[in-house]
């Protein structure tokens, strides 16, 4: 009867111990969750509240978490759940560097401020995007999807299986290189508009040499191009969607969904 106890105990433990690292792993990376911005003690409570939650979706595994096969299990899931945060995090950074081109298409990459969810000084138009589609994540349930991804994932793939095979590293590095390309379907209606400013400034210097383009098209381009900016902001949640839709599949072919 101890003994059985004892074996009890020691599979509940395991199993804690490998939800809390695979939770813990997405909210280090997750763009929402794992926020600089958020207190670490609320963070950390975070992450034991999802732990407790999910803890009666994961399958009981005879695996020792005291050996040297429990150990690489227990890294393994913390790396599963900081690969699924980065997938989220690639889709966030995509649309802040959207909202880059544009701040240099409107002669406004000087203008920067502290980000504190990055640690340094990035153009202010680049965040204004990261806080639009922070709030669309939000208003379109992206964080309860987050969640009911993470508890299939203990059904799809159990503590102990290989987390990340070649093809899925494969696939990752795919959805890295596909980063600028995202950014450009981000900034590319506001792009296009000012190129054609631009390029009708390029006909007026060469009509008239003699004018001090730089004194009159810099209020031009930046009032042009917060109009542009507004009315580009209608085709963002598109461009988001897509980038979304594609991080998804992503995280679930990841997690063998």
């Amino acid at each position: 009867m101890n003994s059985f106890s004892l074996a009890a105990l020691q599979a509940w433990v395991g199993s804690l111990l490998w939800v809390m690292a695979r939770v813990g792993g997405l909210c280090l990376t997750a763009p929402v969750l794992g926020a600089t911005t958020i207190p670490a003690r609320i963070r950390v409570g975070l992450v034991v509240m999802l732990t407790l939650v999910l803890l009666p979706l994961a399958p009981a595994t005879r695996i020792d978490p005291l050996t040297a096969e429990g150990l690489s299990a227990l890294v393994g899931q913390l790396l599963l759940g900081a690969v699924l945060g980065f997938v989220l995090k690639l889709m966030f950074e995509a649309v802040a560097a959207g909202g880059q081109l544009v701040s240099q298409s409107m002669n406004l990459g000087f203008a920067e401020s502290v980000n504190p969810t990055e640690g340094g000084s990035t153009p202010v138009l680049g965040q204004f995007y990261t806080a639009l589609v922070t709030l669309l994540f939000l208003a379109m349930d992206g964080h309860l999807r987050l969640v009911a991804l993470l508890a299939d994932s203990f059904q799809t793939l159990p503590p102990g299986a290989t987390p990340i095979g070649p093809a899925g590293l494969h696939a990752l590095v795919l959805s890295a290189a596909q980063l600028f390309a995202g950014a450009v379907r981000v900034a590319l209606p506001a792009m296009t508009s000012l190129l054609v400013v631009n390029i009708g400034f390029a006909a007026i210097s060469r009509a008239a040499p003699a004018m001090n383009l730089f004194a009159v098209g810099f209020p031009i381009t930046v009032t042009l191009g917060m109009v542009v900016l507004w009315m580009a902001l209608r085709s963002l949640p598109g461009a988001f969607g897509a980038l979304e839709a594609g991080a998804w599949s992503l995280m679930r072919s990841l997690v063998g969904g």
